[in-house]
């Protein structure tokens, strides 16, 4: 019996029972969306996570002192006096993969404009901090090095901070504000950068000289972290070696000598918190696979029913000389139209859902070609594998008891 014939045969008696079929579909049609959908937001979170750490500076290397325990009590990383100058003069002397350095000190507090105030970060940098994260300036200028050795009190403001001090809009270049009694004379505003990869703002900020942090608020000589910078995104790993072997040989720490810091990539960072979002993304498209094995099964479980309804037929045709292969592709090709259509349906529904998640709940989200192409996959290996018992029955039945059957 000639393919075609067995496709129409096939159909009708899909069409003959449609409410059985539409819930014998249902189970496919669920499990297909739930994975499309799953895999979408999945792959979409690590995109996003992906931008927001780039948007930190996609070649950038952070050097963080080791937290270490005295007195029994741990000491967080910014407790810990083990980055200096002398790190930042050895990391600058003759860098081969290096091309940017900058320490980094910050303080919380309230900074003040009048009868407005603010609870921000101020943070004490280089000039080439904003050439590392890759924050350009929105307006005004940049204080520069020789702002850096005079301390000198000027900063440039992120947004948000802007928004809350100078709620007129008003222009803010040349304005002074004060930042725990010490006058500061805004030089420049920071562009936007949103929020970063933990939902922190990073408009939240206050940026000023590193001396100007550590003699007039924090009275230290010390820096909390080290930024630096690779000449590319390639030599980051070579660059990220060479920080540590300068900070080893700055910190005179013998073989025998653990490290008394970390140096982090953004590499690193990306692998770290995609590497969660992929370990979600496959628990839960795991759990929405099952639905495709449930439906599968009421795929197998309707056409054993099928089989049995239509036996007297069965009969009738091997009687008129269908061999055992044509019933047997008949009824194999009735569940993999059922498993097919359904998948075509879930395939929407998922793509569709994926675009509502967007729209109303505002997250990220991916399809990838790859998801749908395998999903349809799945639902004809789905259809051939558990329709082929069934088919087999029906393939196997004697014709003369066929045809007795009531």
């Amino acid at each position: 019996m000639r393919l075609s014939n067995l496709l129409r045969i096939a159909w009708r008696a899909i069409i003959r029972n449609k409410m059985r079929t539409l819930l014998t579909m249902l189970g496919i049609i669920i499990g297909v969306a739930a994975v499309i959908a799953m895999t979408a937001i999945g792959q979409g979170s690590k995109q996003s996570i992906e931008g927001q750490i780039k948007t930190m500076g996609s070649n950038m290397i952070m050097i963080v002192p080791l937290s270490n325990v005295q007195g029994g009590v741990r000491l967080d990383n910014s407790s810990v006096q083990s980055l200096d100058e002398n790190d930042i003069t050895a990391l600058q002397k003759q860098p081969v993969y290096i091309n940017a350095v900058s320490p980094v000190v910050s303080v919380k507090g309230q900074v003040i404009n009048g009868a407005n105030n603010w609870s921000t970060t101020i943070q004490g940098v280089y000039p080439d901090f904003l050439f590392i994260r890759s924050w350009p300036l929105k307006d005004g200028v940049a204080f520069t090095n020789r702002d850096v050795k005079s301390a000198a009190k000027v900063c440039l403001v992120g947004l948000t901070v802007i928004a809350n001090l100078f709620p007129d809009g008003e222009d803010v270049i040349g304005k002074s504000i004060r930042f725990k009694n010490i006058p500061f004379k805004i030089i420049g505003v920071l562009s936007k950068k949103g929020d970063n990869s933990f939902g922190q703002d990073q408009d939240d900020m206050i940026l000023t000289p590193v001396t100007t942090v550590q003699k007039r608020i924090l009275a230290t000589t010390y820096y909390q972290y080290i930024y630096a910078s690779a000449i590319d995104e390639k030599s980051t790993d070579s660059a990220s070696a060479e920080v540590e072997q300068v900070l080893r040989k700055s910190h005179r720490l013998t073989a025998s000598n653990e490290n008394d810091f970390t140096v982090r990539t953004q590499a690193q960072l990306v692998s770290m918190l995609t590497s969660t979002s992929s370990i979600l993304t496959i628990l839960l498209t795991v759990i929405a696979g099952i639905s495709l094995v449930v439906g599968g099964i009421g795929i197998m479980n309707i056409m054993y029913v099928s089989v049995t309804e239509r036996t007297k037929e069965i009969g009738l045709r091997m009687s008129l000389g269908a061999r055992g292969r044509d019933i047997l592709m008949q009824f194999l090709i009735e569940a993999i139209l059922i498993s097919i259509t359904g998948g075509l349906i879930g395939i929407i529904i998922g793509i569709t859902s994926t675009k509502a998640v967007t729209l109303f709940l505002h997250w990220p989200t991916a399809v990838s070609e790859s998801s749908v192409l395998l999903s349809f996959l799945v639902c004809f290996i789905t259809g051939v594998f558990f329709g082929y018992y069934p088919a087999l029955k029906a393939s196997k039945l004697d014709p003369i008891e066929a045809l007795r059957y009531e």
